[in-house]
């Protein structure tokens, strides 16, 4: 991993340049934020550029030293990896990440940005929540105190120290109070505040910050080949999250029938037409709550884009190619008189049926209400 294969994050990657630079690397780095942004690369591509044996006047690794094409292929002796695992049924002892070696380097392949949800979701038992052991203090003091085989220091990435359990977490605490010569610790935090205050307080900390709607949408355009509208849309809902834009990208179904259902709302509140409605409410009960939840978050997405798009400011809309044709008809219906109480029905209504709420009473209010809101008389 270099520095280049990550999108964004450009002051990040300056700071960790420099500290190699100068010669200053911490014992202990943290780099704290939000899942989905990138941490972990970023933390892969720093361990790189520190054993490149010929880094580029750019300041990145080369890619083509023997210490890059082993960190490439996972193989560098001199790197380790610490993380989450889960202990198998019947287990006579607690595993260590070593353990799950094979499938932690097949998960990594290839991806640039993950969340702590899909390496759980790798593990066959039900409901796994994968958590560090004290057996994996034990292992890495093991590893650490044997001479570097490759580069002069040693590495360990470690992701999500906030998954240490309390005796894991103390007796890892030595090893990063006393630190072996040359050893340096890349800790990747998506929950700072759950680590434990001792080791947290021992770290030279770096946080890392959500991604700019543009760098997920170039992003997206030149991995998947969006259009740039397209592209911009999805980044912007994905919230600042590469992980969030790829479930965005692959609940097409979902999201066309959210859009669809919208619509015809829409459309039957305009008409009038009560008995249409009846049917819709009864159709969105039949999603069940997690995904009427869902759509209507889309309808408060949609309502503040077709009040920005009639504003006329088609620079501060963020709606897919499709999106951006029906606004072009219906916006003129959104207005200051509407779009707030327009919206906060749209709110009441994913709280009552988050709370369990009857769904075919409390969609069938909806309607009658944007009747009422869309074109009163």
């Amino acid at each position: 991993m270099k520095f280049s294969d990550i999108p964004g994050h450009e002051n990040i990657k300056r700071r960790l340049r420099e500290m190699k630079q100068q010669r200053r690397i911490p014992h202990a780095l943290l780099l704290e934020g939000p899942a989905g942004v990138g941490k972990l690369s970023l933390a892969r591509a720093f361990a790189q550029y520190i054993h490149c044996q010929n880094p580029t006047p750019d300041g990145d690794s080369c890619g083509e030293c023997k210490s890059c094409r082993l960190h490439q292929s996972m193989n560098h002796l001199d790197l380790l990896f610490v993380f989450p695992v889960v202990k198998s049924d019947g287990a006579q002892s607690a595993p260590i990440s070593d353990d799950y070696r094979d499938r932690w380097i097949e998960f990594l392949d290839g991806r640039t940005f993950m969340d702590f949800n899909e390496w759980a979701s790798t593990f066959s038992k039900k409901n796994a929540n994968p958590i560090i052991y004290v057996t994996e203090s034990s292992a890495l003091m093991r590893s650490l105190s044997l001479t570097s085989h490759i580069s002069e220091e040693k590495i360990v990435i470690f992701y999500l120290p906030e998954k240490l359990n309390l005796d894991a977490a103390n007796k890892m605490l030595k090893l990063i109070e006393e630190p072996f010569e040359n050893t340096y610790f890349i800790m990747v935090s998506d929950k700072p505040d759950a680590i434990l205050p001792t080791i947290y307080s021992r770290t030279q900390r770096i946080k890392v910050s959500k991604l700019p709607d543009a760098t997920i949408a170039d992003y997206l355009s030149s991995v998947y080949g969006l259009n740039g509208a397209d592209a911009m849309a999805v980044a912007h809902n994905a919230d600042g999250v590469m992980t969030k834009a790829f479930e965005i990208l692959q609940q097409p179904k979902d999201a066309k029938l959210n859009f669809d259902l919208f619509v015809s709302l829409m459309r039957l509140a305009y008409q009038r037409n009560v008995k249409e409605l009846k049917a819709w409410s009864e159709t969105i009960t039949e999603l069940g709550r997690e995904k009427e939840a869902k759509f209507y978050d889309n309808c408060i997405r949609l309502m503040r884009e077709n009040f920005i798009y009639r504003l006329g400011h088609p620079e501060l809309n963020y709606m897919n190619s499709e999106e951006n044709t029906f606004s072009s008809r219906f916006a003129r219906f959104i207005t200051e008189k509407n779009v707030e109480k327009l919206i906060a029905t749209f709110e009441k209504a994913k709280t009552d049926i988050l709370a369990n709420g009857n769904g075919k009473i409390v969609n069938f209010d909806v309607a009658i209400k944007v009747i009422i809101l869309l074109v009163p008389r």
